[in-house]
């Protein structure tokens, strides 16, 4: 099968989707894990950076609000809407920045600072939808919320999506099984 074709795309987002789905029963157990792990967005960084932006960008629609429907977590409003936002975005732009900074860096640092970018722009417009939705809802959502639940509380999260997806992404493209390789 020929790599960079879309059913070959489809079939790894398929994979990473299926993994997203069982992942947070591995940390579900014990609540402030999971949190801190946020395993939700592993697959979505892989997706983005190995099968480019659009597909990354579907799979980070897709898991939150599926794996809600599905399983009841995330809870639906309060939490899977903001994140289908928050993981699109990880996963597109981590995706165009690779693809743009791997032609002027390394791949290894060229997939970090992509991450690095698409945490900042994910954990904005993941916020800014948290905050129109509990808007919505009636619920308040100050900065302070904000900066706790996307910055501080997510930090241990984002240092293991630096170094875990880094890793799992070069491998894949070491053994010719990224279709963006």
């Amino acid at each position: 099968m020929n790599r960079r074709s879309n059913l070959y795309k489809l079939l790894i987002t398929a994979i990473l989707l299926a993994l997203g789905m069982v992942l947070p029963f591995l940390t579900g157990q014990i609540p402030a894990i999971g949190q801190a792990i946020s395993p939700l967005h592993t697959p979505a960084f892989i997706a983005g950076l190995t099968c480019g932006w659009g597909w990354g960008l579907a799979l980070g629609v897709i898991l939150p609000l599926l794996r809600s429907v599905v399983f009841g977590m995330p809870p639906l409003v309060a939490v899977a809407i903001p994140m289908a936002f928050e993981l699109a975005a990880y996963a597109a732009v981590s995706a165009l920045c690779y693809g743009a900074l791997r032609r002027k860096m390394k791949n290894f640092p060229a997939i970090l600072l992509s991450m690095i970018i698409s945490m900042v722009a994910g954990r904005i417009l993941g916020g800014a939808a948290k905050a129109i939705v509990m808007g919505i809802t009636g619920s308040g959502f100050t900065f302070a919320m904000f900066i706790s639940s996307y910055f501080v509380t997510t930090a241990i999260g984002a240092l293991i999506h630096l170094i875990l997806v880094p890793a799992i992404v070069l491998a894949l493209e070491k053994a010719h099984l990224s279709p963006n390789h």
